[in-house]
């Protein structure tokens, strides 16, 4: 186990006794020896954890304590990293830039054995497939975050061009290709949109009626219905 690890499983053994608690009894649970246990204290103190006691006399964790947002384990160390370079490969430009400097912010502020472990992760993504939409895959979450009509020229798989209006509500990732699910006003219906199949985005403020978060729970109900383009 490392130490992170160990100073997280601290953190949990002391929220689970509500009245202070022996220096001791922690070494127990934690299978520490009480030298360690002094020193992980004194570390989660450092680092902002209000732990109240001392030796001899037991420690107890303030409630409403939330766990450092900096603190990980290895293997959400491993999720971190794999996630962000796997979205800064993409061909959405602004998401792709944001996904290396968020990595980037979390590599600076990490303790340092973290940081080692971020750095060293051997977790990698393979090369992207290229970009084949014409669009800015930008003003789509863009939209999605503020609730607002798209309107596009679309072509089905057969080539058949129309031009739509939809409720953009959430915007799905695969490897070659990325598709846009919303409400279409001319299906009055909900419809999966092939990014490369789309032309001619235009971004509107007019805000679609429905609340996002309703259309993404009507549509996970319908997802086992069989639907047209």
């Amino acid at each position: 186990m490392s130490r992170s690890e160990r100073l997280l499983d601290l953190i949990q053994c002391l929220r689970r006794h509500r009245r202070p608690v022996s220096g001791h009894t922690l070494a127990d649970e934690m299978g520490v020896s009480i030298r360690t246990l002094y020193r992980d204290i004194a570390t989660l103190q450092g680092q902002g954890a209000p732990i109240e006691g001392e030796a001899g006399l037991g420690y107890v964790l303030k409630p409403g304590f939330m766990l450092p947002p900096l603190m990980f384990s290895d293997e959400e160390i491993e999720a971190i990293v794999l996630g962000s370079r796997w979205v800064a490969k993409q061909p959405d430009q602004r998401l792709s830039a944001a996904a290396a400097n968020a990595l980037a912010k979390i590599a600076a502020v990490l303790p340092d054995d973290l940081r080692e472990d971020l750095d060293a992760s051997t977790l990698l993504v393979g090369p992207p497939a290229a970009a084949i939409e014409g669009i800015d895959l930008g003003l789509v979450r863009q939209a999605i975050r503020n609730e607002r009509k798209l309107g596009f020229l679309y072509r089905d798989a057969g080539g058949a061009a129309s031009e739509r209006v939809v409720w953009p509500f959430a915007l799905s990732f695969f490897d070659k290709v990325r598709v846009v699910v919303a409400w279409c006003e001319l299906r009055q219906d909900f419809r999966h949109f092939r990014a490369d199949r789309i032309a001619e985005l235009q971004a509107t403020d007019t805000r679609y009626p429905r609340r996002r978060q309703a259309l993404l729970k009507e549509w996970r109900a319908t997802l086992d219905k069989p639907r047209g383009s």
